[in-house]
C-alpha cells in the first residue's frame, strides 16, 4: 500500500472519530430544545458534554490539517468550492463555543435564553451541513480539467445531498439522545430513552434510503458489507434503548456512524473528489497527494502524536464518566 493510500485511510479514520464524538455533541445541542423542559434540564444536558465538547473538535482540526498536508489539491478544491457551507459551519462552531462559555456569565433570563438559542442552532446547522457536504463529495461535483470547482452553491443542494444532511441530523440527534440517557438520572433519563427510540426509527428510514442510494450508485462488495453493518447496528441500537440498555445502545449507534462513514469512503476510493463533468478530471489519491517525502514525515509525526491524543482524551471521558441530574444543578443557575 502506497503512502497516499495510507493517508486516505487515516483521514477517513479522523473524520469517523469526529462524527462519532461530535455527533452526540451536536445531538445534545439539538436536544436542549427538544428534550429539556426547563432551564435546569438544559443545564444538565449542557453539563453532560461540558468537559469534552472542545476536545471532540480536535478531531476536526486534525482531519482538516491532515487533508491540507497530505492532499493539498483536495483541500484547495474542497474549501474553495464548498466555501459558503464550510464558512457557515466554522461560524457556528465559533459561536457555539462562545455560547457554552458565556451562557452562565450573567444571571438575566434573556441573556441565558439567547445563548441557549445559539447552542441549539449552531448544533443543528453543522449537523445538516456536514451531511450535505459529504453527500456532494461522494456524488461528485463540477470539477474542470484544472482541478477547480466550477459550480455554485445551488448545485450543492441536490436531492442526494439534502437526504444526506437529514440523515446526519437525525443520526447525530439519536446518538445524542442515547448519550443523554447514558449520562443522566431521573425523569430526564426516562424521556431521553423514549425520544431516542422515536428518533432511531426515523433515522433508520432515512439512513436505509441514503445508504441504499449510495450503494446503487457507486457501491461494491466492500461497501455493501459496511451498509449491512450500519443498518444492523442501528436496528440494534434502537432495540437496546427500548430495553433500557443505554451502554449497548450508545456503542451500537457509534458503530452505525463508523460503518456509515466507512461506506462513504469505500465508495469514494480511489477518488477523493469525483468530477461530475468528466471522470478523467476527478481528484484521486494519486493526483491530489503531496510528495512521498512529505507523506513520510507526516506518518512519523502521526505515529508519535496520535497515541498521546487518544490517551488524554480517553482519560478525560473516564474522569467525567458519572451520571448527573437536576439535583446536581444549583437553583441559582
Amino acid at each position: 500500500m502506497e503512502l497516499h493510500d495510507v493517508w486516505f485511510v487515516l483521514i477517513a479514520v479522523l473524520w469517523t472519530g469526529y462524527f462519532f464524538l461530535e455527533g452526540f455533541d451536536f445531538g445534545i445541542g439539538v436536544l436542549t430544545k427538544l428534550l429539556a423542559r426547563n432551564r435546569k434540564e438544559r443545564r444538565v444536558l449542557i453539563n453532560t458534554i461540558g468537559p469534552v465538547w472542545d476536545g471532540n473538535e480536535v478531531w476536526l482540526l486534525s482531519a482538516g490539517g491532515a487533508t491540507f498536508a497530505a492532499f493539498p489539491e483536495w483541500y484547495a478544491t474542497l474549501f474553495s468550492g464548498f466555501y459558503l457551507p464550510l464558512l457557515v459551519i466554522l461560524v457556528c462552531l465559533i459561536v457555539r463555543g462562545v455560547a457554552f462559555e458565556y451562557r452562565a456569565k450573567r444571571p438575566e433570563e434573556r441573556w441565558q435564553r439567547n445563548w441557549e438559542h445559539a447552542i441549539f442552532w449552531t448544533s443543528l446547522l453543522p449537523a445538516v451541513l456536514w451531511g450535505v457536504a459529504f453527500g456532494n463529495i461522494v456524488r461528485g461535483v463540477k470539477i474542470d480539467a484544472e482541478m477547480e470547482y466550477v459550480g455554485n452553491v445551488a448545485d450543492l443542494l441536490n436531492p442526494y445531498a439534502i437526504l444526506g444532511g437529514l440523515v446526519t441530523l437525525t443520526l447525530f440527534t439519536f446518538h445524542g439522545a442515547v448519550f443523554a440517557a447514558l449520562k443522566t438520572v431521573g425523569d430526564i433519563r426516562m424521556r431521553a430513552r423514549k425520544q431516542a427510540f422515536g428518533l432511531g426509527l426515523l433515522t433508520a428510514v432515512l439512513a436505509v434510503g441514503f445508504l441504499g442510494w449510495t450503494q446503487a450508485d457507486s457501491g461494491d462488495g466492500a461497501s455493501l458489507g459496511t451498509l449491512v453493518v450500519a443498518v444492523v447496528a442501528l436496528v440494534g441500537a434502537v432495540v437496546a434503548i427500548r430495553a433500557g440498555r443505554e451502554g449497548w445502545s450508545f456503542a451500537l449507534s457509534g458503530l452505525t456512524i463508523v460503518a456509515a462513514v466507512a461506506m462513504l469512503f469505500l465508495t469514494l476510493f480511489p477518488n477523493v473528489m469525483p468530477s461530475s463533468l468528466n471522470p478523467a478530471w476527478s481528484l484521486t489519491v494519486t493526483n491530489a497527494s503531496s510528495t512521498p517525502y512529505t507523506l513520510k514525515i507526516m506518518t512519523w509525526c502521526a505515529g508519535i502524536a496520535t497515541p498521546v491524543v487518544l490517551l488524554y482524551q480517553g482519560w478525560t471521558y473516564w474522569v467525567f464518566r458519572k451520571r448527573i441530574g437536576t439535583h446536581h444543578i444549583a437553583d441559582a443557575h
